[in-house]
């Protein structure tokens, strides 16, 4: 789990983030949804250490991120997994070494180990015999498959989603969210997905944040939603204006 306690983030007197308190459970999909500018995409740069805020809490699993030196920040950051909107694959290099390639920079498997790891990552996603072909020879969809085997190469604990279904049709997208689901569920991780997809989170949202003008505004589970949009303006203007 991953909790937030009073977190404050501002840019050159600007508050972007005021007094966020949230828990990001394990084994279930929790969604940060938001409007353009709202704040949640800094939210997830804090989580990770790519920003410092200026005030507030970040625990992994009761472990205080914030208050960690820089060795230990780094074994908390090897325990994440990151899957990028544009899935970041290194275009020069082949599937088989896209996956392998955290596993050379972050650990200590023979090549052997290596490969038995990307074919075991590589079939946890469906993407058998796929080994020696190059991002230019593959869909966007299993490009986007590509990258959650290689977010999941390091046995990681916590699993980072930004926009997942960026720029791929309504079969694919929820392909990838039914195997978000089936991987958080089956490797018991953390997984935070930002996203703008309603019909994600009207699907896998067990536990979905709505963050509006850098405040938690609402907290709840896709089946709480009906009954909130009908006390909560700003949550139903957002629904409303996603579809």
């Amino acid at each position: 789990m991953i909790k937030v306690e009073g977190l404050y983030k501002s840019f050159h007197d600007r508050l972007i983030l005021e007094n966020i308190d949230v828990n990001f459970y394990k084994g279930k999909p929790n969604l940060v949804i938001g409007a353009s500018g709202s704040g949640k995409s800094v939210l997830i740069k804090c989580l990770v250490g790519l920003l410092e805020p200026e005030k507030g809490s970040i625990f992994y699993d009761d472990r205080n991120f914030l208050s960690m030196d820089y060795e230990k920040k780094q074994i908390i950051r090897r325990e994440i997994g990151m899957l990028f909107q544009n899935n970041a694959l290194f275009d020069s290099l082949t599937v088989q070494e896209n996956i392998e390639f955290p596993l050379k920079m972050f650990s200590n498997l023979k090549p052997e180990e290596r490969i038995d790891r990307v074919n075991d990552c590589l079939a946890k996603v469906n993407l058998q015999n796929s080994n020696h072909k190059f991002p230019a020879e593959i869909s966007g969809g299993m490009k986007k498959r590509v990258g959650i085997a290689r977010a999941i190469a390091l046995e990681i604990k916590y699993l980072f989603c930004d926009e997942p279904n960026s720029g791929l049709d309504p079969l694919t997208s929820r392909v990838i969210d039914d195997l978000i689901l089936q991987l958080t569920t089956d490797m018991g991780i953390t997984t935070i997905i930002n996203s703008h997809d309603m019909k994600t989170v009207l699907d896998i949202g067990e536990n979905i944040i709505f963050i509006h003008k850098g405040k938690k505004w609402w907290q709840g589970s896709k089946a709480d939603i009906p009954e909130a949009r009908k006390s909560n303006p700003e949550l139903n203007a957002f629904f409303r204006a996603s579809f």
